[in-house]
């Protein structure tokens, strides 16, 4: 299981190697909140989201020996990129199952960086059965997307920032709001916040109709979603959240969001205007929930991380077209 030890082990690897990335304010974004609003900008981080973080994490774990043979993950595109750049790093080979319907942006990328992709469809096959078949046919070393203790404790060094950067900032007691598909990012948070800094919470946000952690909270066991495709926020549609990282989330989080799309684009129209950063739907689904849904977060300050910037142009384009102006 991931643990502080694991996180702090997972940061002194990443120590050259990850982007420690800004924490943004803007009085614009503070007075449409109503509250002090603190963006931790990971779209800037390698390949253009946390999932760098992860995945060198896990590769480097790796003993030489079996990271030698090579790698395989499945993704839409985030995680995909964050190993596949991972892997070149170490140069060993990488082998990428991705949905056919992934952005192509997100699908060019990760052949750029090396990686050999393989598609399947979304809506009818079974993404964990097929990427298993890779693995054992080729020989490689599955890295899973968010239920992965090495993983898990990648994604947690963006927490060791964020506990920096907030005492800085003069926070010490906050809700930190984190984009969430499986979990990984926002258990890896949870521990290190936990560890570093008791006063700040960290609360999963997703898009609506694919709550399943909110849910899976609220309940008390994990939910599964029905669908698995029909939101704009494709970096964080999961099918339910991880057998490892619902455990931490139950223990250490508060309660799940969840924002329209809709929301989505308005707040990555103003990410862009305020802040001068690029954001996916599924990297804005935090920013979202911290401007458009005030009531759903507690305290004078609110941190929202802004996971991942890898959006088609043709999308982004028509997004600043709609709501540029008025952001």
């Amino acid at each position: 299981m991931t643990d502080i030890a694991l996180i702090e082990a997972a940061a002194a690897r990443l120590d050259g190697r990850a982007r420690r990335t800004p924490l943004l304010s803007s009085p614009f974004l503070d007075e449409i909140a109503g509250r002090r609003v603190l963006v931790k900008a990971e779209a800037l981080q390698h390949t253009g989201s946390f999932k760098f973080r992860g995945g060198w994490s896990a590769v480097s774990a790796l003993d030489p020996e079996t990271r030698a043979r090579g790698v395989v993950a499945v993704s839409s595109g985030n995680h995909a990129q964050g190993v596949a750049h991972a892997a070149r790093l170490h140069g060993i080979p990488a082998v990428i199952l991705m949905p056919a319907d992934a952005p192509r942006l997100k699908t060019a990328n990760t052949r750029a960086l090396g990686a050999e992709v393989v598609t399947y469809d979304r809506a009818t096959g079974d993404r964990d059965a097929l990427v298993a078949q890779l693995a054992e046919a080729r020989g490689l070393t599955l890295i899973r997307p968010f239920d992965d203790p090495q993983v898990i404790a990648g994604q947690g060094t963006t927490g060791l920032e964020i506990a920096e950067q907030a005492a800085a900032a003069g926070v010490t007691r906050a809700d930190v709001l984190v984009c969430c598909g499986g979990g990984g990012l926002t258990s890896g948070i949870a521990l290190a916040l936990a560890d570093r800094a008791p006063g700040l919470r960290a609360r999963p946000v997703e898009p609506e109709g694919f709550d399943d952690v909110a849910r899976s909270l609220a309940s008390g066991r994990i939910e599964r979603n029905a669908r698995t495709t029909g939101s704009l926020c494709d970096a964080i549609i999961t099918p339910a959240p991880g057998a490892l990282t619902f455990p931490i989330m139950q223990r250490l989080c508060g309660p799940g969001v969840a924002v329209p799309d809709r929301d989505c684009l308005r707040a990555m129209a103003l990410a862009f205007t305020r802040l001068k950063i690029v954001l996916e739907p599924g990297g804005a689904v935090a920013l979202a929930a911290a401007l458009f849904h005030p009531d759903t977060v507690e305290g004078e300050a609110v941190i929202v991380v802004a996971s991942g910037g890898n959006v088609d142009a043709a999308l982004f384009a028509k997004v600043l077209k709609e709501f540029g102006d008025r952001a």
